[in-house]
């Protein structure tokens, strides 16, 4: 059976044949056909005005502007509400758009008259952004909607452009009601916050710029838990010189709830 193989060679004026590999062969087909594809793309797949004002269809502004018109902007409500506007620039609402809670404007701001935004009064909105979520940063208003004033409107107690409770809360469960929840099941449920966190007064009105210190080092826990320590009851004891002693305990115990893992 004749084994016919093909080697193509690049033959040039005073030099010696030079062999033409076959994989430099596919490759050169590939590139051929990658470039007919670019040009078809170019000439007939892609949009006439793709590049005229940068890398993006510039015929795209034109449609979007031809879309009818429903948010006005927070500036639009500034020239008849200013004294709202300036209550919310100073409050923990001063970064959420007017809009947000009373929905698109632009009709309204055209015939204030005939056309009146919406002010929610019922409980329902306000959980949307402040109902408990483990995944919200730390200092986030959050509350259990069950038990948090249950079926009392949010408006009975904040002022919605500026929501700062009436009074701040006096235990840490209003806010930590996770933490609280855990601890109360624990070993330490009769501890109060304060025996291992130092809260300044104003973490109540502030809790973002005014954070509770945080036990640092071992010898904290060893102040209860140390073999010599002077705390009274039958609570676990461990030497620390020996117990873990390249470990801090919150490696091996959550604080709020300290069993043994």
């Amino acid at each position: 059976m004749l084994n016919f193989r093909f080697r193509p060679e690049l033959r040039m004026p005073g030099w010696k044949s030079i062999p033409f590999p076959d994989q430099i062969k596919r490759l050169l087909i590939i590139f051929i056909i990658l470039v007919i594809m670019l040009i078809t793309v170019r000439n007939y797949l892609m949009p006439p005005t793709f590049v005229k004002e940068g890398h993006y269809r510039a015929a795209a502004i034109d449609s979007i502007l031809a879309l009818p018109i429903h948010y006005a902007g927070q500036e639009a409500c500034s020239e008849c509400h200013d004294e709202y506007v300036a209550l919310k620039q100073t409050s923990y609402h001063q970064n959420v758009a007017c809009e947000v809670c009373h929905g698109p404007g632009a009709n309204h701001v055209e015939d204030p008259s005939e056309n009146t935004p919406s002010a929610p009064r019922q409980r329902g909105l306000c959980p949307l952004c402040h109902i408990y979520n483990a995944s919200k940063p730390t200092g986030f208003p959050q509350i259990n909607i069950v038990t948090h004033n249950p079926l009392e409107p949010c408006m009975s107690c904040h002022e919605p452009h500026d929501p700062k409770p009436p009074q701040p809360p006096e235990e840490c469960g209003a806010c930590h009601g996770e933490i609280a929840r855990t601890k109360a099941v624990s070993h330490h449920a009769a501890l109060e916050c304060t025996q291992c966190h130092s809260a300044p007064e104003a973490h109540k009105k502030d809790p973002r710029s005014f954070r509770p210190s945080k036990p640092r080092k071992r010898t904290f826990c060893g102040g209860c838990h140390g073999e010599n320590a002077e705390s009274a009851g039958e609570i676990p004891r461990v030497d620390l010189q020996s117990h873990e002693p390249d470990h801090a305990c919150w490696q091996c115990h959550y604080p709020h709830y300290p069993e043994v893992r």
